[in-house]
């Protein structure tokens, strides 16, 4: 629904479409120009629309953000930034939404992987961007997709050659370090045929609102195989919508693990086709507290036989947080032989804590094999007798039921940095009395 805000957002458009890149591709332009009208006319989504009806981003509507000059690298914390960096890992780091070399880290990285800044990707690789950009996320699916095709202002480009593996995983670090930025960012990610790599998208930043926008396309070869981890710890003053579109061709695998911590609102799109034989997992874990908004949405499209789908979101809610579960699995009439799973899981730690879960199923062939279940509730009072029973006392024994609902979810994360990152986030947001985070 068109709104005053988009009204003012379009209006501003006209002075900061000179500064973005790619002024010289007529194709660019003309995707831009599409997106700024059905952003103009549409403005953010809306409750009314069925994909949002239990997010709200009216929040949004009351403050005009804007983009941030080129942050230097001497302006942020090196302290701050590298407690959110990898270990053993290539590090591409975005600022404010914009990519920053100087605290970037390539450093051994195989001449067969191209990775810049999505600006100078549509410099040097017009051709190849141009194949990809916009083909995975659909912009006329909702109003945040078009503005971010309309509005980005850099971003990154990865393209790992065919039959390439990679021993070590690529993190795109985005950082916000100051109020009221507009950060919006999109990727595009490439892994041939027969490739094989690990990303890691890391959304952090300072104490402050603004909004992060950010867009990644991957696009998955056949018998490539792909992991991607997302791990959104923003401001708790911050709004965040953060977007996965992924293209898999024959046979091809590709894994999402999304832990959503952060964000006063923060919303997740990730949204899979699968081609004959392909195979994909999706993964997630979001934690609630205070007055958090969490939503995230999965949508797994089957189309061709064959192909095998697994999805797994669990969430923790206390206080007055919200969280929303929205997976949808649709199988096409000639994707027979298709095998999908899919199981959202809800523990609510406080009687104001909501949770919100829709699964859906279409299936338009015969012969497929497809289930899901969902789950909202509380502690097991049983299970706190019996730790009880052990000489545990009560407010133990429900911090100890809670990380173990938790963790299962953060030992799939096969990353030993990684891993140890998100579970310093998890303790940072829930009581840690009788929990000893190396039995975890």
């Amino acid at each position: 629904m068109k709104t005053a805000t988009a009204s003012r957002y379009a209006a501003e458009y006209p002075s900061l479409a000179p500064l973005l890149p790619g002024q010289d591709l007529p194709w660019l332009q003309a995707l831009r120009v599409d997106a700024l009208a059905q952003f103009s006319e549409q403005g953010f989504p809306s409750p009314r629309e069925e994909e949002w009806r239990y997010t709200n981003v009216s929040g949004i509507e009351k403050k005009l953000f804007s983009p941030s000059p080129m942050v230097t690298a001497s302006a942020v914390d090196t302290n701050w930034l590298n407690t959110y960096k990898i270990e053993d890992a290539w590090v591409l780091v975005l600022v404010n939404g914009r990519y920053s070399a100087e605290l970037s880290h390539l450093i051994g990285l195989p001449d067969a992987v191209l990775v810049m800044s999505m600006a100078e990707a549509l410099a040097k690789q017009p051709d190849t961007v141009e194949k990809y950009l916009g083909t995975a996320a659909e912009q006329s699916e909702h109003g945040f997709i078009a503005f971010n095709t309309a509005w980005f202002s850099d971003g990154l480009f990865v393209h790992v050659q065919a039959k390439q593996g990679l021993d070590k995983p690529i993190q795109l670090l985005h950082l916000v370090t100051d109020a009221d930025v507009l950060a919006v960012t999109r990727n595009v990610i490439i892994v041939d045929d027969s490739a094989e790599a690990k990303f890691i998208e890391t959304f952090v930043g300072l104490d402050n609102t603004y909004l992060s926008a950010a867009v990644t396309e991957v696009f998955v070869g056949k018998n490539a195989e792909v992991t991607l981890y997302k791990m959104q710890s923003e401001s708790e003053k911050a709004y965040h919508f953060g977007g996965c579109y992924i293209k898999q061709e024959r046979n091809a695998r590709f894994t999402h693990h999304n832990f959503a911590f952060g964000g006063l609102l923060a919303r997740s799109d990730i949204h899979a086709d699968l081609d004959y034989a392909s195979e994909c997992e999706l993964n997630g874990l979001y934690l609630g507290v205070k007055r958090q908004h969490i939503d995230n949405h999965t949508r797994i499209h089957h189309l061709q036989p064959h192909a095998i789908s697994r999805e797994l979101y669990k969430g923790v809610l206390d206080d007055r947080a919200r969280g929303v579960f929205q997976g949808r699995v649709i199988v096409a009439e000639n994707a027979q032989k298709t095998d999908s799973q899919m199981n959202n899981r809800n523990l609510l730690l406080s009687e104001d804590a909501e949770a919100d879960t829709k699964p859906q199923l279409e299936i338009y062939a015969d012969d497929v094999k497809c289930a899901h279940g969902v789950t909202v509730g509380q502690l097991d009072e049983k299970s706190v007798f019996y730790l009880q029973s052990r000489c545990i006392d009560p407010e133990t024994a429900r911090n100890m039921l809670t990380f173990a609902f938790a963790n299962e979810m953060v030992d799939k994360v096969k990353i030993k940095s990684l891993h140890d990152k998100v579970l310093e986030q998890v303790l940072l947001r829930f009581p840690q009395q009788g929990v000893n985070q190396e039995w975890l």
